[in-house]
């Protein structure tokens, strides 16, 4: 168990609107900055150990993670289900909004979104509802059509999704090659990305990750997939943020 000392994010409020929320920021001050949006679980261990991947990508970045859920955590699929119906997705949205313009506000020149699950397809939507965002990198989530439509994308998306996922019409193949046709008939640059041999969730490799993504049937291991994903994000990222 690690100590709270050698926790390496600083815990920040933003406001916006006639609300608060928590944020966790790691990474060097002055870098170009990437919003990093939770999976349905909340603000837990493995959004975390993205967020510092991240910072130490490339030339580095600074990572911001909002806390969506104002902190509360699903502990299992149920609560976590529970959790991501109950989001407000606009709210949301406006949150991204806010954590963006906070890294702009505090030395990030260039700022690109991220996310995974529910913060992949709110990291879409936030390609088309955000004018601030510079680029947008998501993994296997799309939004809703009356949140966003991947078609009036202002900002460059990559996305990369598991060819076994089987969140049908939010993250499965079908999902990746209707959002495909989408960014199409946008005016962006865009790229997406099929895994094969991949199910949902496929970038989390801590053991307790792994271990529940067993527990929800996905017994797929890919090391191979999670260092070619990373290294289209940091070539992305490193295109777009780069002033």
């Amino acid at each position: 168990m690690a100590s709270a000392s050698s926790d390496p994010f600083q815990k920040i409020q933003i406001q916006r609107d006639d609300t608060t929320f928590d944020a966790y920021v790691v990474g060097k001050e002055g870098a170009p900055g990437i919003v990093v949006l939770q999976e349905w679980w909340g603000v837990d261990f493995e959004i975390k150990n993205h967020a510092v991947h991240i910072s130490k990508l490339g030339q580095g970045y600074r990572a911001l993670i909002p806390d969506l859920y104002r902190g509360k955590v699903g502990l299992d699929v149920a609560e976590a289900q529970h959790l991501m119906e109950g989001l407000d997705w606009q709210g949301a949205v406006k949150d991204i909004r806010a954590s963006v313009n906070w890294l702009k506000a505090n030395g990030s020149s260039k700022v690109g979104v991220t996310g995974y699950c529910m913060g992949g397809a709110l990291s879409i939507a936030s390609a088309v509802l955000v004018p601030e965002v510079d680029a947008v990198v998501a993994f296997y989530g799309v939004p809703s059509p009356d949140l966003a439509d991947p078609a009036q994308a202002k900002a460059p998306i990559q996305a990369h999704f598991g060819e076994l996922d089987n969140f049908v019409g939010f993250s499965d193949v079908t999902a990746a090659k209707s959002l495909e046709e989408k960014l199409k008939n946008s005016s962006v640059p865009y790229e997406v990305h099929i895994y094969p041999g991949c199910a949902h969730a496929f970038m989390n490799s801590s053991p307790e990750g792994l271990k529940r993504r067993k527990s929800m049937g996905m017994n797929d291991e890919s090391p191979d997939a999670i260092n070619l994903a990373w290294s289209r994000f940091s070539s992305w990222m490193g295109r777009f943020l780069s002033s």
